[in-house]
Formats: structure tokens, sequence, C-alpha cells
């Protein structure tokens, strides 16, 4: 897998995933400081948007997008949040920017989801963008390495998965 940010290359720690692929169990901390697992979400469309930081303009944006897309679903569909960023930072900017539909989670503790996911940026310890969108049985049905991570990912595409994933 490719990606690069203003134009340099960099390179993904871990296990790619895979359409098709069960989702590998990860576990994340939320804004509460407590350890949060797919496992939760079991029997729900969950779609996981990774970025690297929210406090840059794409993040912030893609937040914004999934939490107006999260408002716009059936309450068969959970999307996680997930960065390096600490729980602190994610509810500060929760807080400040109204973002109450998604779930956020941080991968700063063991890098768990970066790993298992590969989204990991090893020059960085930051997680690249993308989106995964798991069905209700557990299965992978999209994946979105965004390829250049300062551009956002492509919201039509994971709507679609999201409604294949409904139906």
């Amino acid at each position: 897998m490719k990606i690069t940010m203003h134009g340099n290359p960099l390179t993904l720690v871990g296990t790619p995933i895979k359409t098709g692929e069960t989702a590998p169990v990860f576990y994340g901390i939320n804004q509460q400081m407590q350890p949060v697992s797919l496992k939760e979400f079991a029997g729900k469309v969950v779609v996981i948007s990774s970025f690297p930081s929210i406090d840059t303009p794409v993040c912030s944006a893609q937040m914004h997008h999934f939490n107006k897309m999260a408002s716009e679903l059936s309450q068969d569909v959970v999307i996680l949040a997930i960065s390096c960023d600490l729980p602190f930072a994610l509810h500060r900017y929760c807080a400040a920017e109204g973002i109450d539909r998604v779930i956020t989670l941080s991968d700063y503790k063991e890098t768990d989801f970066g790993k298992k996911y590969g989204f990991l940026i090893e020059e960085l310890r930051l997680l690249t963008r993308g989106v995964v969108v798991i069905g209700k049985d557990n299965k992978v049905n999209y994946v979105e390495y965004v390829p250049e991570v300062t551009h956002e990912p492509n919201y039509e595409k994971a709507l679609e998965a999201i409604k294949k994933a409904l139906a």
C-alpha cells in the first residue's frame, strides 16, 4: 500500500485489511479513558473513519462529514472515528465542534487498530487517512486507504458501502 503526505512517501505498518476478510477485533480508548472493543458493536454496521490528527483542517472536515452522515443513517450503523490523538484532545474537539453522533477512539496507547488494519504510519506513529466499513456479519465490505494523506476520503463510495451493508 503506497501513501504519501505532501507527495512524500510514507510507510504503513501492520497488516493491510482487505474486503471480504473477517474484521479483526481491536481496542481503542474512549474519551473517558476506558478501553472499547470492536466486539461491543456486534450486529451493527460499523464504519471506521481513520485520520492522523484532529487538529488539522482535513481531519476536522472528515469528522464533521461523518458526524452529519451518522445523523442521517439508521441506528444499525455506528461510526467510529479513530486516531492517535489523546482522548483528552478528542473530547475537547468534539465538545467545541458539536460532534455528537460519532464515537471517538484513541489508538495512542497500543496502536492496536493501526497495526491490525495496516493504518499505522511508521515515520509519524500516526494513523493514515481512510475508511473501513464492516457489515453486521463482521466481514469487511469496503476499505479505502487514501493515497495522499492530505486529501479527504471518498465519502460517496463509503456511503454506498454502508447502504449495501444495510440491505
